[in-house]
This record gives structure tokens, sequence and C-alpha cells, in this order.
């Protein structure tokens, strides 16, 4: 069985909806190579890249279209087999990518042959599989700034779950990635 790996950016108190660029905290021209190489490291470690339909389209919007990116992300993002949780769209002019009708699905995805899965962004949909008990591991990038407001990745209401901490790795501009597999 494959792992579903959820990959977010957050703020100290908590929240990932990314307004207000909070997570854009480095000062111009700061080294942030080793940040890059770890994400480059996840990457490889997976062949399928989930995620809702807003985040899909926002993705589509911008990465394509990327032609001086010395990072590797566009070229991730091209060639990665995408899966989209959707009722409503059709065609996803951006492949590969595959469109899913919902967790049911992504749960058969996960019990295909492969490497990870990785999510990132899609807060509803990461809350949606969080219920569902479908999620193995958070990578959790915190960010050293408080947003104040926004959606957070568990919202009140949430019952209680317990996680194993498997990593903590700090990076040069205050940001320290958080790693917890699900028990």
């Amino acid at each position: 069985m494959r792992d579903l790996i959820v990959t977010e950016n957050i703020t100290l108190d908590g929240v990932v909806e990314a307004s207000d660029d909070w997570f854009l905290v480095y000062d111009a021209g700061a080294d942030t190579s080793d940040l890059l190489e770890v994400s480059r490291q996840h990457s490889a470690a997976a062949d399928a890249f989930l995620v809702g339909r807003e985040t899909f389209e926002s993705m589509r919007g911008f990465w394509p279209e990327q032609t001086d990116d010395k990072t590797g992300i566009t070229q991730y993002l091209n060639e990665v087999q995408k899966y989209v949780v959707s009722s409503t769209l059709q065609d996803p002019g951006w492949e590969p990518t595959t469109v899913l009708r919902g967790c049911d699905e992504v749960a058969g995805v996960k019990e295909q042959p492969g490497k990870d899965i990785t999510v990132t962004g899609s807060i509803g949909l990461v809350q949606e599989l969080a219920e569902r008990k479908l999620v193995d591991e958070y990578r959790l990038f915190v960010y050293p700034v408080t947003a104040g407001h926004g959606r957070r990745l568990f919202e009140d209401g949430r019952e209680l779950r317990r996680f194993a901490l498997v990593e903590t790795r700090a990076f040069s501009p205050g940001v320290v990635l958080l790693r917890y597999r699900t028990k």
C-alpha cells in the first residue's frame, strides 16, 4: 500500500491558508537551498500528487507557464501523475491528470503499486482525508510567523488523535520541518 503524505506550510498559530503571503518570510537573497533540497527529496519519493479542485486550478494556471524555474518544481508538476478530487471538473487540461470523484477513489489509488502520494494545500480535502484516516504522514513546514486569522489544518471539534514524531529539521530561513506518522 502506498503512503499518503500531507505536506503543508503552516504558521506558529496553526494557519495553513496561504493568505497574505506569510510563507514568503525570506529576505531578498536569503539562502533557501537546504529547504529546496528537502523538497526535491520528498518529490523524488513520490510518483503521485493529489489536490482538490480549487488548488488544482490555481496551480494549473501558474506552474505550466513557468519557463525560467530553476527549482525543478515546474518540471516535477508537469510530469508527475496528478489526481484531482472534484465532483465538477470534466477536462483537467494539464496532463497527466486523473479526476477522482471522491475520497473513496483516493483509497483505491493508495491500493495501487507505486511510491508515495503527496497532498499539499487543499485544506478541505486534507481534513476529509484525515477524518477518513487515509493520511499516513504529515510533513509540516512551520514558518516563524503568526497569521492571526485563516483556516487551520485541524479545526475545532475534531476527535483526539495521536501522532508519532519521526523527524525534526531546522532550515536556514527559520523554517522547521516536523514529520509525524499517524498511529
